[in-house]
């Protein structure tokens, strides 16, 4: 009998986005998950709180800036082991101000960058559920800068 209690956590992740230019950070190296890997920033949703208000919170932890929660884009399930399961949501967000300065909490992440869509992949290459889900955000930001056209 598995006397293991089993684990669900929710986690919101954003797609930052200005100028054609995407937002991600680099997990810190003292992460136990996915050390040193670049993600859409977030983090896991904290009892009570919506997704959009939970994401918010997370991004103003980890890098001190205020974003606008869009819609959600993607979504997936990770069993991290026999006893944690993860569901994400990843949204489309924006700086509600882009003249702020990201500054990043070290407990959290190493750096950031800003990566357009031909450079993105460069970055991910440890992280396929990021990929997938930076790849599938570009191409529904380009489909609706061509609608606009």
């Amino acid at each position: 009998m598995n006397t293991n209690k089993k684990i669900q956590k929710i986690v919101a992740s954003a797609f930052i986005h200005n100028d054609g230019k995407l937002l991600i950070a680099r997990r810190a190296i003292t992460e136990d998950f996915l050390p040193g890997v670049y993600e859409l920033p977030g983090g896991q949703i904290e009892f009570g709180e919506t997704m959009e208000q939970g994401l918010a919170r997370e991004i103003k932890e980890e890098l001190h800036i205020d974003v606008r929660i869009g819609e959600p884009f993607y979504v997936f399930t990770t069993i991290d082991s026999e006893i944690q399961h993860t569901i994400e949501v990843d949204y489309f967000a924006t700086l509600i101000n882009p003249d702020q300065n990201i500054e990043l909490n070290p407990d959290d992440h190493s750096e950031f960058h800003w990566v357009d869509r031909a450079d993105f992949l460069n970055f991910f290459i440890d992280n396929e559920t990021g990929r997938e889900a930076a790849k599938k955000g570009f191409a529904i930001l380009n489909e609706k800068i061509d609608n606009i056209r």
